[in-house]
């Protein structure tokens, strides 16, 4: 069922758009079976779960860390993490540079917005970002290749489509304002399985997709 979902996918999703498989919660025997498909890039949420399946499987995949990201856990996936997803402060920027240092890497990280109209504890606004990256030239050690965003969970294509807007208008402006000079800077990773169809037609180029691949929870 998982490699049927992944070529099913692949069809609908344009080749310049990567898909992340949410792989969180489920067991090495899923995520092997996605491998074998040819799914490389998959994505987890919580930092204890995500060192205990990069252990267990291939080396060539590319480990995403697509929650909420505590400054204490960083030091565990900065050996490895291929992409951040969650970046929404200056002080967890700064942690990952720091142990990014210490692995003698760059890592790769999205800046979060808060695009949703639910309440949300995690995202920045634009100002906090501009703070953020007039700071950011300091950070040897990490390299922001774009941003990431949460619609809202609700029915309405409309307000779903308007929030994905938004981000890809804060990417422009984050572009022209900030990293004109920086090809890297192309990322808008946006869209999960329940509208990640609507985030391309906005301009997403990574979706995070996890139960139209493995099945509902």
């Amino acid at each position: 069922m998982i490699s049927e979902n992944l070529v099913s996918l692949r069809k609908e999703i344009p080749e310049n758009v990567t898909l992340v498989a949410v792989s969180k919660t489920k067991p090495i025997e899923a995520l092997e079976e996605a491998y074998r498909a040819g799914q490389r890039h998959f994505g987890e949420n919580k930092v204890q779960e995500l060192v205990a399946k990069y252990e267990k499987l291939p080396k060539d995949i590319n480990w995403h860390l697509i929650g909420h990201l505590q400054t204490n856990k960083v030091k565990y996936v900065a050996p490895f993490v291929h992409l951040i997803h969650a970046v929404d402060s200056e002080k967890l920027l700064i942690e990952i540079d720091k142990q990014a240092h210490k692995n003698n890497r760059i890592i790769d990280v999205l800046l979060q917005f808060h695009i949703a109209q639910e309440d949300t504890k995690f995202g920045l606004s634009m100002g906090e970002c501009k703070l953020l990256l007039k700071n950011s030239t300091s950070f040897l050690n990490t390299r922001i290749i774009g941003v990431m965003g949460m619609a809202s969970f609700v029915d309405d294509e409309d307000q779903i489509r308007n929030e994905f807007k938004t981000l890809r208008n804060i990417f422009n402006e984050l572009k022209s304002q900030y990293f004109g000079d920086a090809p890297y800077f192309s990322t808008i990773s946006m869209g999960m399985s329940g509208d990640y169809s609507l985030a391309i037609e906005e301009g997403s180029t990574m979706v995070r997709v996890g139960s139209a691949i493995f099945g509902t929870r």
